[in-house]
């Protein structure tokens, strides 16, 4: 899939962030911004750094891609779910002839398995490339007997993993931190992402410091709530990748050249194996001042601030919440709700898993009553999970000298990307906030167990934000479709976009839920949606497989896919329960028959299916209220549409193009406004000739 770089509407600078300018003296450690625009960019208030970035509409997946596809001369890649994407967009690159920034070719070698892609990259970093891989889950285990030898024989390699649950109980290609723990001791610096910008950003400071230090790096991103997300980002710039981290052959170390002969892979009996173990510390002791340097230099550059840990709203805080990943962007927009209600609340994100950052983390968390540890894994044979020990023993220290060190409670949350909402967090603090023993060291939310918290309700999207639940099948092209209205919304409207996919290992022909939400304010909540504004149906058969209608603001739109052209027909196709729920509700039904459509445009028959969710764009400029507020009529919508087609549907060819373009434009005007039809609704008819739509009238 192409990179989508896109200008921002109206100049505006955006900031990974979220807090309010005043809290900005609150927090506990200089690391990355919050103020609420999108990136991590610097304020108004400070001088515009030297590279600012390229905005772009990506997911995680080509945020890495991007960046490595500019550094990386060799992908050494065995595919797996879901890191798929960036080896994907890397090998588009490959045969595009392209090179590195120094005019190397890029090359991609995709070997038997995962063990050997790692043997690969082993065997090119010796030759003195730059060298990346693309891994997740049961592939990243499985190269865990070459991960010590890259590490041992200091090969700065960056590996990139879609972090995914193991195969345990079951399969489970989602979202889990199992991959990045089973590997943890096997040497290698560890980054972990909270979003596709982060994602980004990490590929290029863990290359730097991978390099400075001679060894090895791996950089983590949620497997699929990031590597495909669709979101905001600033892509780094060539020339800021140049300086950053510069040419290979002035920082990588050809260990197979001639003239400086070494001997590599030896024997080491009792009397050296010791020696040379204990040694590697000569290199590994560099790594946090190394480190520290590669953040002060990115901040100095981009004016995104990184650290080994982002803590947010800490200084006066009782309780705080510590994690990795996505749940810790949650967390910032938690946090921020609490503190509205008086609540002294904070947040720790843990960027930099190894080197551990102890000291830092005591430094932010001395303070606090009471720390929760949020997972993506669980180790119950363990005196406790992962990240929660590595807390404990930093804590310790502190304790050893005679200091109060808070409770520090254990939580499992998110395994096999079981969904987190901000509900789960606020739960969380709640129970952090008991002032007594704690009845359990170890809780888990999500599900129902006697170890679980209820979750609190709450609604924490940015204000004014305007969400979509799409209900479809999978392979109908449903999933493209919300990317490509993610791409239009954010691009033409000025907007921040949250674009992603739930679908189980098996997507083709079975349900597939989609996700989009538009706001003016960065969106960090990666969970599946409680309450949207437009719910578009594949068939009508939904509503007798579950309620579409569940968390559908009232005064809300759905779109049914129907054959049917008489719209009383389609009233009466929907059940009866809910027809009175509509009416009760004041929600609007419209609809359309897009597999005639799809049929009528198709080029090809092999694409009927898959155009039929093309559709839905010209559904959504239809209902949406964001073309009459940009001040957008029809045809000037349809010219913005048909460029950002090409980059979409463009390698199909021009026919393929305009097919989709004249689907778009005609499910625009052929919208059936059912409810209307029958009295019962808010009309959308709009005069053709009138050059805004007209505001719906919620």
């Amino acid at each position: 899939m192409p990179l989508r770089d896109v200008p921002l509407a109206h100049g505006v600078t955006r900031k990974v962030g979220h807090a309010a300018p005043d809290v900005q003296a609150t927090r506990s450690c200089p690391m990355r911004g919050h103020e609420p625009t999108l990136g991590t960019m610097t304020s108004p208030a400070k001088p515009r750094p030297p590279f600012p970035g390229i905005p772009a509409i990506v997911d995680g997946s080509e945020a890495v891609a991007h960046v490595e596809s500019r550094l990386a001369e060799v992908a050494c890649v065995y595919p797996i779910t879901p890191s798929t994407t960036m080896a994907a967009v890397y090998q588009v690159a490959v045969a595009d002839g392209r090179t590195d920034l120094w005019g190397t070719p890029l090359r991609f070698i995709e070997p038997e398995s995962e063990h050997s892609s790692a043997s690969a990259a082993e065997g090119a970093a010796l030759a003195g490339a730059r060298v990346t891989n693309f891994t997740a889950g049961q592939g990243l285990v499985l190269m865990k007997e070459v991960l010590y030898v890259i590490s041992g024989k200091r090969l700065p390699v960056v590996f990139h993993v879609g972090a995914r649950a193991l195969t345990s109980q079951a399969l489970n290609i989602h979202a889990g931190h199992d991959d990045m723990m089973a590997v943890a001791d096997c040497g290698w610096g560890m980054l972990f992402a909270r979003n596709a910008q982060e994602a980004a950003d990490l590929a290029a400071i863990a290359r730097r410091a991978a390099e400075a230090s001679e060894t090895p790096f791996m950089v983590a991103q949620d497997g699929f709530l990031t590597t495909h997300t669709l979101e905001n980002a600033l892509l780094p710039e060539d020339e800021l990748l140049r300086e950053f981290v510069g040419d290979p052959r002035d920082h990588i170390r050809d260990l197979f050249d001639p003239a400086e002969a070494l001997m590599t892979g030896v024997v080491q009996n009792q009397d050296s194996y010791m020696k040379g173990r204990i040694g590697q510390r000569a290199y590994t002791d560099r790594l946090p001042a190394i480190l520290a340097e590669a953040y002060a230099e990115w901040e100095r550059l981009t004016g995104r601030q990184y650290g080994p840990v982002d803590a947010y709203r800490t200084e006066d805080a009782r309780e705080v919440i510590v994690s990795m990943g996505t749940m810790a962007d949650t967390s910032i927009a938690v946090v921020d709700h609490l503190r509205a209600q008086g609540r002294p609340v904070g947040c720790v994100a843990v960027t930099q898993f190894r080197p551990f950052p102890s000291e830092e983390l005591v430094a932010v968390l001395h303070g606090a009553r009471a720390v929760g540890v949020i997972e993506r894994t669980d180790d119950p044979l363990a005196a406790a999970n992962p990240l929660t020990r590595e807390v404990q023993s930093a804590l310790y220290g502190m304790a050893a000298e005679g200091g109060l060190v808070p409770r520090v409670l254990s939580i499992s949350a998110g395994l096999g990307s079981r969904d987190v909402a901000a509900g789960d967090l606020v739960a969380i603090f709640d129970r952090l906030s008991e002032h007594r023993e704690p009845r359990d060291r170890h809780v888990v939310v999500g599900i129902r167990h006697p170890l679980a918290l209820t979750t609190v309700p709450v609604d924490l999207r940015p204000e004014g934000a305007y969400s979509l639940r799409g209900h479809s099948i999978g392979g109908f092209g449903s999933v493209t479709t919300n990317k490509l209205v993610a791409t239009l919304a954010g691009e033409l409207f000025g907007k921040q976009v949250q674009a992603y996919p739930r679908y189980g290992s098996e997507k083709k022909g079975l349900p597939t839920t989609y996700y989009l939400t538009i706001a003016d304010a960065p969106i960090r909540l990666h969970a599946e949606l409680d309450r949207v504004e437009f719910v578009p149906l594949h068939d009508v058969s939904a509503f007798s497989l579950g309620d579409p209608l569940a968390g559908l603001a009232d005064g809300g739109d759905v779109f049914i896919q129907s054959p049917l052209a008489d719209p009383g027909a389609i009233w009466e196709s929907i059940p009866a329960s809910f027809r009175a729920e509509i009416l009760a509700r004041n929600v609007r039904v419209t609809a359309l028959d897009t597999v005639s459509l799809a049929r009528r445009h198709a080029p090809r028959a092999e694409l009927e299916v898959r155009m039929q969710g093309v559709a839905l764009v010209g559904v959504f400029l239809r209902v949406s209220p964001f073309a009459e507020r940009a001040g957008l009529g029809r045809d000037a919508l349809l010219e913005a549409v048909r460029e950002r087609l090409g980059r979409f549907f463009g390698k199909r060819g021009g026919a393929v193009v305009d097919a989709n373009l004249e689907v778009i434009g005609e499910a625009y005007d052929g919208l059936i406004d059912v409810t209307a039809v029958i009295g019962a609704g808010r009309p959308i008819e709009r005069s053709r000739t009138e050059p805004v739509l007209e505001e719906a009238t919620r």
